[in-house]
């Protein structure tokens, strides 16, 4: 009885030109299809946008939305993903917002849903990630362009060597204090699919000591190129006060961006992992 009523109130919104999407929090939007006039406060999920054709829609990005270059140069810029401008936003007058559980503040996301609908993604595994893929697909008419995008990830992962032994790894994502990727994130999930082993007990971003680093001594020492831009400077620091340690800089954006970007992640994995391993 429940699924002939959400049938028959599917098919009632559909008459009307209104359907019902759930993002990944549960909550429940209702859009005209498809979108016309998107803003994305997501940097990964705006270049997905963008490649999966969609351009004239795009109305607003951040200023972290760096993907593709030549759209970041010409579209409207909201500001910063955990600071947009309400005002620029609201005159942009979308009839999609994409958010993101954690890279938004729930503040401005509660603010700019009181009158517009607002999609949020909460990814924290490669399935999150193909689920708001296919979801974002539906949601803006371009259903067929993100299927194909998501399944040639997927495969791609899933042709991925295992190893019979992992590199013990940190994975450091900021300076001044140094914090580290913890073993609930995105991050961690990717660094196990690469061949690494997180050896931070805590969840999210714990702060973390350079006595700490010292006491865990971890085989690898991985410096994120973002959000904070660690460089060689860093890595000769660290190497002192870690002799047994490799540590190097890895291409954030291909450890943490959950979009079309991890088109490109496991052909990096794999020439990583096998450096370090020869180096060892």
């Amino acid at each position: 009885m429940e699924n002939g009523t959400l049938l028959l109130n599917m098919i009632l919104l559909a008459r009307l030109g209104k359907m019902n999407f759930t993002d990944q929090l549960n909550r429940t939007i209702t859009l005209n299809q498809p979108a016309k006039r998107i803003v994305s406060l997501v940097p990964s999920q705006t270049e997905f946008l963008f490649d999966i054709g969609l351009d004239a829609e795009i109305v607003g990005i951040t200023n972290f939305c760096i993907h593709p270059r030549e759209k970041y140069l010409s579209k409207n810029r909201i500001g910063g993903t955990k600071s947009p401008d309400i005002k620029h936003v609201e005159a942009l007058n979308p009839d999609l917002i994409i958010a993101n559980k954690e890279e938004n503040n729930k503040a401005d996301i509660d603010l700019l849903a009181k009158n517009f609908p607002v999609w949020i993604s909460d990814i924290n595994t490669l399935d999150d990630a193909y689920a708001m893929m296919v979801n974002i697909g539906k949601l803006t008419g371009k259903e067929r362009e993100a299927n194909v995008i998501q399944q040639a990830i997927e495969r791609s992962f899933k042709s991925l060597p295992s190893y019979s032994s992992t590199l013990s790894t940190i994975y450091l994502i900021w300076n001044k204090p140094y914090m580290a990727a913890g073993n609930d994130t995105f991050i961690s999930h990717l660094l196990e699919k690469a061949g690494f082993r997180n050896i931070i007990s805590a969840t999210r971003y714990p702060e973390i000591s350079l006595e700490r680093l010292q006491e865990l001594a971890p085989e690898t020492l991985l410096l994120s190129s973002e959000p904070y831009p660690f460089n060689e400077r860093h890595c000769v620091e660290l190497q002192k006060l870690l002799p047994t340690t490799k540590v190097g800089i890895v291409d954030g954006e291909l450890f943490s961006w959950y979009g079309s970007r991890l088109q490109y992640s496991t052909s990096y994995f794999i020439k990583l992992i096998n450096n370090l391993k020869e180096a060892s």
